[in-house]
């Protein structure tokens, strides 16, 4: 027995140590911080590069390299159409970027994944700002799109894996308005560039300069410690237990590090335990407790309706729209560029309400108002005056607010919250894929579906935001104020109670994960792992 005693002492004390070993250079706060400006640069560096070419498109020297894009009266048919190819090509980048993050992101870890994004990123974007034909523009934004498809479906996973439950939300929010800021400046950078029209310069510097924002994600990201929740996974618990320590800014032995630590632990087991064989990619196409497909289904659905309810045609076109509205080049530009500070102001206001209001009654109002919204825009665009010209650019300001507070981070948030630790990589690469193949349908319809029909476009959108409404409130359960974890516990109490993982995230009283009551609601039997009171012992012969 005393043999025993002192191999258990030995044991914690080398766990300790390794402990002590990996602790991040930053804690508490600072580290927070540096997280949340390290995945606020990923995403203000994914804005910008989707804002950039709505005012390039009609720029002289983009067009005089590049004639395939002009429209209007007197150009060929097909233009329209090769206009919105070079700008959704993108798009299939971004798709085939985050299909990879399948394979490639549980293997090299989310850190590893990021900087791997930006670098690409960096390549795609050196050969779109040197391109002399569309072809090589075509090739170089599909090789930008596959950086950021990487960077879009692992930035918010490792964001919220290190972040506390209660700020989660708000700290991923900022994501959100940091993807309107990216577009907000580059709406900006464009039309400072406009006034140099006798130089390519005035396409080729606001596209090299995204280069700047992934230079600073590379090196940013590298001075961060890795997500608790993967080092954990692949059996390195000490460093999951330094990480966690120094996100909490408290000693490892503090009860709320360790409630974290357990709960960590215990998801990782009720995950293995019935599945050892089947891969994290298998697994997400399986139900049981873990409701696994159910899950993933939900972020691949989020995604798609961020989408279809129309906020790409702005973002992509927003001085073309502008510009068909009866406004000049330059006045077109200065709204456009107005239209992204606005929106970037508006989406600030979802970061103090995520949190206290909840998600799904911002799903629910962002839905409304926009619905709203595009039944308004059909209406006055069927009507050709200068007053409802006026009233049809002002509600496109509007209905990047409604989006901005319901929408914008939400769906870069919620995916990442609704699945469970050993398929959230691959679950995140689909839901992100759902993402940018929907982006990619939307912005390539938007010009051949003005020339076709004009404001029946609107119509089409304001039908597709009205059916969101119903899904959401019927099938998107509350993540608010719940750990990772925690969802885990939710969606097994469901399972095993037969009723809907909505009206389980409703209530108050659900045991938090770690706990022994959520063990016995997860199905983990006592062999699973150690007893709590030994477990930084049992995590060292680990």
């Amino acid at each position: 027995m005393g043999t025993d005693t002192r191999v258990a002492d030995v044991s914690r004390s080398n766990f300790d140590a390794e402990v002590a070993a990996a602790a991040p250079r930053l804690r508490g706060p600072a580290l927070t911080a540096a997280i949340a400006f390290v995945a606020g640069t990923g995403f203000t560096l994914f804005g910008y590069d989707q804002g950039v070419m709505s005012a390039l498109l009609s720029a002289r020297q983009f067009e005089n390299v590049f004639p395939q894009v002009i429209t209007g009266d007197g150009q060929p048919a097909d233009h329209a159409t090769l206009q919105s190819f070079v700008v959704a090509i993108y798009e299939i980048g971004c798709l085939i970027g985050a299909l990879s993050n399948l394979w490639v992101g549980d293997w090299l870890g989310r850190r590893k994944t990021i900087i791997l994004g930006g670098i690409i990123m960096i390549v795609g974007a050196i050969l779109q700002a040197t391109s002399f034909s569309y072809a090589q523009l075509v090739v170089a934004r599909i090789i930008t799109g596959l950086g950021n498809g990487l960077n879009t479906s692992t930035v918010p996973t490792y964001h919220a894996e290190c972040s506390p439950a209660a700020r989660r939300g708000s700290l991923i929010m900022i994501e959100g308005s940091l993807i309107t800021f990216g577009i907000m400046i580059s709406y900006w950078i464009d039309f400072a560039f406009f006034w140099i029209s006798g130089s390519s310069a005035q396409w080729r510097v606001p596209i090299a300069l995204q280069i700047v924002l992934a230079l600073v994600m590379i090196f940013g990201i590298s001075y961060l410690p890795e997500s608790p929740r993967w080092l954990a996974k692949h059996g390195r618990n000490a460093e999951a237990l330094a990480v966690i320590s120094a996100l909490d800014g408290k000693p490892p032995s503090d009860a709320g590090v360790m409630q974290t630590y357990h709960g960590i632990r215990e998801a990782i087991a009720a995950e293995t335990q019935f599945k050892s064989d089947a891969t994290p990619l298998r697994e997400v196409f399986t139900g049981g407790r873990s409701q696994n497909f159910r899950r993933a289904t939900l972020g691949v659905v989020i995604q798609c309706f961020q989408q279809i309810t129309g906020i790409n045609i702005i973002t992509y076109y927003a001085t073309l729209l502008f510009e068909r509205l009866g406004i000049d080049d330059v006045k077109a530009r200065i709204i456009a560029a107005c239209n992204g500070t606005e929106y970037f102001l508006a989406s600030l206001i979802a970061i103090f309400l995520i949190d206290r209001v909840g998600r799904r009654p911002l799903m629910l109002f962002g839905s409304v108002g926009q619905t709203i919204t595009m039944v308004l825009l059909a209406v006055l665009g069927s009507i050709d005056s200068s007053r409802t010209q006026v009233a049809s650019a002002v509600l496109l300001f509007v209905f990047n607010s409604f989006f901005a507070v319901g929408w914008l981070g939400m769906t870069w948030l919620y995916p990442a919250e609704i699945v469970g630790l050993r398929i959230r990589a691959p679950a995140n690469a689909f839901s992100t894929a759902s993402n940018w193949t929907f982006n990619f349908v939307v912005v390539m319809v938007t010009g051949p579906s003005f020339n076709n029909i004009s404001w029946g476009t609107y119509i089409v959108f304001a039908a597709l935001n009205a059916l969101i409404i119903p899904v959401v409130y019927f099938f998107f359960p509350e993540t608010a104020g719940r750990s990772l974890e925690d969802m885990d516990v939710v969606f097994a109490i469901a399972y095993n109670e037969k009723v809907s993982p909505v009206e389980v995230s409703l209530r108050k009283d659900l045991p938090l994960a770690g706990s022994p009551e959520a063990d016995e609601i997860l199905g983990i039997t006592s062999s699973t792992g150690a007893s709590r009171s030994d477990s930084r012992a049992e995590s060292e012969k680990q």
